[in-house]
This record gives C-alpha cells, structure tokens and sequence, in this order.
C-alpha cells in the first residue's frame, strides 16, 4: 500500500509566519502582487461570481490580487495542487431554497486563470512530486510571502489623526460599552 502523502505538514518557512494571523499574510501579500505587472484581473473580473453556489459578486474590489495571495499560500502549503483541488477548497454551501443545502465547487476559471500568472510571474512552477502533479512555490514566491509577513510583523497600528465623520470619538467620559450604545 502506497504511504500517505502528508498534507498537513508545515515548511520552514510557514513555522516562521505563525505568530501572524494567515489574513494579515494574505493582505501583505495580496499589496505585493499589486505591483507586478504579470498578475492583473480579468476584463470579465468585475462582473463575475466566484462560483455557482455564491448569490452576488464579490465585495472587494480587489477580489483578484486577495484571491491570488490566498492561492499562492496554499501552494505553498499544499503543493503540488492543481486546479480541481483548489475548486474544492474554495468551494461552499448553495442555499438551495426549502430543498438541503448541497456542497459545490467554486468557479474553475479565475483560479485557472490566477494559476497561469502566477506562474508567468515565476512565483509558482509546474511539478511532479512522486506521483503527485501540480503546482508548487517557487523561491521568489516564498520571498514574497515571507517578505510581505516580515515587513507588517513590527508595526504597531498607530489611530487615524482625523477620525471619519461617521464614527464618534470614544473619550474617557464616555462610560457606556459598545453593545450599550448600539
């Protein structure tokens, strides 16, 4: 009987990033690919669902680089990984009216589409690991993800000067919690 690969196990560089929070990766890393000129959405970007099972159109608008940067960590993570797998893993529920609710995969042709630049990008490459065949993270990927933790790791959140219109200050008279005011 052929051994089990093991999909959960954590590269080097993984250990290092677990003291930040994967979104906060994500994000880091998501303001990273913004700049290469490979990874740019599709022109059918903003008017598409990312699957079947989804009811609108994703809320950010920049959905794609998000989605590339969580692509790019789970190649990192799961590598080799192809297509189909990661249609599973961003796949949800479909509320299907008074019938059960159904498992789906998510749409294949952003993920495939996202795949291709990364890889143009020479952040990720095509392997075969064994019998496994996919993609895997590249040297220069890893550097992007680690950089893009490294450089958010030591910054404290400093409050915004001018606080929004829509948001009252909180001041050290005010004794109420926030579920009170509300």
């Amino acid at each position: 009987m052929a051994k089990k690969r093991n999909l959960f196990k954590a590269s080097i560089s993984s250990q290092k990033k677990m003291s930040q929070s994967p979104k906060e990766i994500i994000k880091s890393a998501a303001e990273k690919l913004k700049s290469l000129s490979e990874i740019k959405p599709a022109e059918w970007a903003d008017f598409v669902k990312t699957g079947h099972f989804k009811e609108r159109l994703p809320d950010e608008r920049d959905w794609w680089y998000i989605r590339a940067a969580s692509i790019l960590r789970k190649t990192e993570r799961l590598g080799p990984i192809g297509v189909s797998k990661l249609r599973k893993k961003y796949g949800g529920r479909k509320n299907r009216g008074s019938r059960p609710e159904k498992t789906f995969k998510s749409a294949g042709n952003h993920i495939r589409k996202i795949l291709q630049q990364l890889e143009k990008a020479g952040l990720i490459e095509q392997k075969t690991i064994k019998s496994h065949k996919g993609r895997v993270i590249t040297k220069k990927g890893k550097e992007l993800l680690n950089n893009g933790s490294k450089s958010n790791r030591g910054v404290a959140k400093v409050p915004a000067a001018n606080p929004s219109p829509r948001e009252p200050r909180k001041t050290t008279s005010d004794k109420r919690s926030d579920s009170q005011i509300l």
